[in-house]
């Protein structure tokens, strides 16, 4: 039985609602979970290993519902143009070169130690259409210790030549990807349809029933842009909406994750909390794509399952600190032209970036007994010399000023997996 502490001053949330602020407190870890937060280390815990973080912030790591990891090398590009035309522009012609080990390597070395050294814990990752790329990334990500769904892409349709898939090639290399991946402890597949219209309703009925089989999580993208949407609607005009198109084909479900939801109508969201769905809110791909700010806040009251991306590179930042606060950011636009939703509280986006997102994964994302010690130890003595700043307001500063260089060290499933050295 493995047993240590963390020392320092936690702040967590267990609801959206507000933070749980326990100053010079005690984390107890056994075997990978959390058995609690005490002011007094218990006698039965007193000769168990200390990692003694006295002043410095202790947090729960923030979890990545949605992100890119082949589209991190051209991230802050092509920002001036919408959806659509980005990916014609940038996405296909950069994500066909992964059919290359070697350049899959390089791009793919570079992403996995940005995600090692920054506050990410835990991420929903698509690849490309290239399984053996997507092998290779996952060796990659296996040796940092971090938690992954990565998925192999999918498209059959609406594709270039160069990136186009067959039917029966993607469902092949899918099921090869499935086996491939066995060997992996910590990365994990997901069925990864890319979206709707790169995706021919055969494929998607194969997938559907793949994920069933297989027991299978599933990722993809919804109601993101306005364009896309229309789209949507012209290839399948037997269906009632975006969202019933992946419902017709059983790839709606509590193991599904789908990016973005700016743009869904009453009906889809109730199809969506139905179902156990998923949101992956991505404020910094939305803004930057011209395709909106997803209702957020409606969607915390309502009790749908929201958490945060960083859609890197619709997202140009995998710093998921800065995803929460630009979900605020975000939250306050919406606010101001539309008066149709409040702003986000500082505690919700906090919420959203650990909780919100980690019971993706089960019970990860708060400090609560019985949830895996996933945690960050936040140096945030240089943010400022006011005296006696409370733990709420420095966890807010967490997600406006801290930096990589601010996280001292990273604990995932209970094991440090990253100190500052």
């Amino acid at each position: 039985m493995e047993r240590y502490v963390i020392k320092g001053d936690v702040v967590y949330t267990k609801s959206c609602d507000s933070f749980v602020q326990e100053p010079d407190s005690y984390v107890l870890c056994e075997n990978g979970q959390c058995k609690g937060v005490c002011h007094h280390l218990p006698d039965a815990w007193k000769t168990a290993q200390l990692y003694d973080y006295s002043g410095l912030l202790v947090i729960p790591g923030f979890v990545d519902l949605h992100a890119h990891a082949p589209q991190y090398g051209y991230r802050g590009m092509g920002m001036d143009l919408q959806l659509l035309e980005w990916l014609n522009t940038y996405t296909f012609p950069e994500e066909s070169k992964y059919a290359d080990s070697a350049y899959a390597a390089k791009m793919y070395g570079s992403f996995t130690a940005e995600l090692l050294r920054g506050p990410t814990t835990r991420a929903v990752l698509f690849g490309t259409i290239h399984t053996d790329a997507d092998l290779l990334l996952a060796d990659l990500l296996e040796k940092t210790g971090l938690q992954i769904l990565l998925g192999k892409v999918n498209m059959d349709r609406n594709s270039p030549e160069y990136l186009c898939e067959t039917t029966e090639q993607s469902i092949t290399e899918t099921l090869r990807y499935i086996e491939g991946m066995h060997c992996f402890q910590n990365v994990k597949a997901i069925i990864t349809p890319r979206f709707v219209p790169s995706c021919t309703a055969d494929l998607l009925k194969e997938l559907g029933s793949i994920a069933k089989n297989y027991n299978l999580p599933v990722q993809s993208h919804l109601d993101e842009n306005v364009s896309e949407i229309a789209w949507v609607k012209e290839l399948h005009p037997e269906c009632s909406s975006y969202t019933d198109v992946y419902h017709r084909y059983n790839l709606l479900n509590e193991k599904t994750v789908m990016a973005h939801c700016v743009h869904p109508d009453k009906t889809e969201q109730e199809q969506l909390r139905q179902s156990g769905t998923f949101i992956a809110h991505c404020p910094q791909s939305n803004v930057n794509l011209c395709s909106g700010v997803a209702p957020v806040v409606h969607y915390l009251e309502t009790h749908q399952h929201v958490g945060l991306g960083s859609d890197v590179a619709g997202g140009s930042s995998l710093n998921m600190f800065r995803a929460a606060s630009d979900a605020i950011q975000a939250s306050k636009l919406r606010y101001y032209f539309t008066k149709e939703d409040r702003p986000l509280k500082v505690s919700e986006a906090f919420y959203l970036a650990t909780k919100g997102g980690g019971v993706y994964f089960g019970k990860v994302g708060s400090f609560e007994d019985g949830y895996a010690l996933d945690a960050l130890i936040i140096d945030d003595t240089g943010f400022s010399p006011l005296p006696n700043v409370s733990l709420e307001r420095r966890a807010e500063r967490v997600l406006y000023v801290s930096e990589y260089s601010s996280i001292r060290a990273k604990f995932v499933n209970g094991r440090r997996v990253y100190e500052k050295s």
